[in-house]
């Protein structure tokens, strides 16, 4: 967790031209796409970063947001990057508490914007349930949608209608859609959306010396060792690491895991002493166990959610270096590269790891693999978003007929 919860607001610098980015998640979360595209925003224009929206309550279930509570709600977080936390009514997203929620939402984010003065360039939302366009009285206002949020509903523990609904009022009143994946962008495009595709990039510099770090202390593994950095729960194959498992492969799992995910067939491989799994890590403690992994796994299920979303991990096992195992997915097609071996059957994904642990890597290798991540850099997705900020229509909506938005559900 990154824990930082920044400063008083600075109102004495200079604010024209803000960027209000509304995050799918919270800053003191894992670090994830929307504060690194915030960072790297922050770098060309002044940036307004808008956490999810929380309330007193949601510490209960996320014990690290509890700072976000604590005062000022509006400070800074780095140079040129403020930060704003909505509180709002306890059940924020519920079917019925929405529409309180959005007024709530509207007034918080005017106010934030008023203090901080100068002009608002565009507001940028990741959210799909909450219709803000308009409050900031912006020059344009952008959907970021970040993943196929309606296929993911169960997992987010969302009504799928609900979310379905709420995400094509919110698109019908941008100015343009920004989506993070090729299937997203495709489905949008189909519903005659103004679409432009900026998939997530990657810090290729926090990776570029992972092979002068030593092993974490917490890895005693023999090498050579395959590893899966993120999140474990349902959209993982646990198949696939079993499969690498049982051939007695060294294993390095680093993320949470969700504590109902597969409780007995994990308990057993957990139980193997070739695997070992050392649970959450903050950003800037990843480039050891990047060191630490000689192939990157990208072991996602073939699901709606995974079809429409675009796994980080390909890109930071990339910069680190390291070649990578990944299912068939369509943002690893996208990628179109030979650098990512593609395999999803259990049998054949733990054969492409025994090839790649076996032969090892070269310079060339690791010089061609670093080189690749480079070009998807997030500096570059930062640019690519402020080009179309800059780009799109001013104070003219996209027009789309109720029968477009509809063919967007049904697709």
């Amino acid at each position: 967790m990154n824990g930082s919860h920044g400063t008083p607001i600075d109102t004495g610098r200079q604010w024209d031209g803000l960027v209000v980015l509304c995050a799918a998640n919270n800053y003191d979360g894992i670090k994830l796409a929307d504060q690194h595209m915030a960072e790297e925003l922050a770098r060309l224009r002044p940036v307004l970063y808008v956490d999810p929206p929380i309330s007193v309550l949601t510490p209960k279930k996320h014990p690290y947001i509890a700072t976000s509570l604590q005062q000022p709600r509006l400070r800074m977080q780095s140079a040129g990057l403020a930060r704003l936390t909505p509180v709002v009514q306890p059940l924020p997203a519920r079917r019925g508490m929405t529409v309180v929620t959005n007024i709530l939402l509207r007034t918080l984010l005017r106010r934030a914007t008023a203090r901080l003065g100068g002009t608002v360039d565009a507001v940028v939302s990741a959210w799909p349930l909450h219709p803000i366009f308009g409050a900031c009285r912006e020059r344009t206002s952008i959907y970021w949608a970040q993943d196929d949020f309606v296929g993911g509903a169960a997992l987010l523990g969302l009504n799928a209608a609900h979310l379905g609904a709420g995400e094509l009022r919110v698109a019908a009143q941008a100015d343009a859609i920004v989506a993070a994946n090729p299937l997203v962008d495709e489905r949008w495009r189909r519903s005659g959306s103004a679409t432009h595709l900026i998939p997530f990039g990657v810090d290729a510099a926090a990776y570029e010396a992972v092979d002068h770090l030593d092993m974490p202390k917490a890895v005693s593994l023999p090498r050579p060792i395959a590893g899966f950095v993120g999140h474990i729960n349902d959209r993982t194959d646990l198949a696939l690491l079993e499969a690498i498992a049982a051939r007695g492969r060294s294993l390095l799992l680093v993320g949470p895991r969700h504590p109902a995910f597969e409780p007995e067939r994990w308990n057993a491989l957990m139980a193997r002493t070739n695997v070992a799994w050392v649970g959450p890590q903050p950003f800037s403690a990843l480039p050891p166990y990047l060191a630490a992994i000689d192939v990157g796994l990208v072991p996602y299920r073939d699901s709606a959610f995974n079809r429409g979303s675009f796994p980080l991990k390909t890109l930071e096992y990339l910069a680190a270096g390291r070649p990578v195992v990944a299912t068939d997915l369509p943002a690893t097609r996208w990628l179109n590269t030979d650098l990512v071996t593609v395999a999803t059957a259990p049998s054949d994904f733990a054969d492409a790891v025994d090839v790649l642990l076996d032969r090892g890597r070269t310079e060339a290798d690791v010089h061609a693999r670093r080189a690749f991540a480079i070009q998807h850099s997030w500096a570059r997705r930062a640019a690519n978003l402020l080009e179309v900020i800059d780009g799109s229509p001013v104070a003219q909506r996209s027009s789309r007929s109720a029968a477009s938005l509809e063919n967007y559900q049904s697709a």
